[in-house]
């Protein structure tokens, strides 16, 4: 085989691999946001209660047990 043959076909096969590793990675970061905005659409009544309790009491911890008390009821819901 010609020399130049063979490093076209490395070249081929190594922009291939590149191309694999690319597809893999953007793969995995749409599913990570994918699953990060349906979260913050579970988690959406949860942080308006909580700010409405944090507006109506001034207590940042009673606003956090309520965060937690619907966000925990959502997710639970969904499974």
């Amino acid at each position: 085989m010609d020399l130049t043959l063979v490093s076209i076909i490395l070249a081929v096969l190594g922009s291939f691999e590149l191309d694999l590793v690319a597809l893999i990675g953007l793969v995995i970061i749409g599913i990570i946001i994918i699953v990060v905005i349906r979260l913050l659409l579970i988690l959406i009544p949860a942080v308006l209660l909580g700010f409405a309790v944090w507006l109506l009491t001034g207590s940042l911890f009673w606003a956090g047990i309520a965060f937690l008390v619907v966000a925990a009821l959502s997710i639970l819901k969904k499974l």
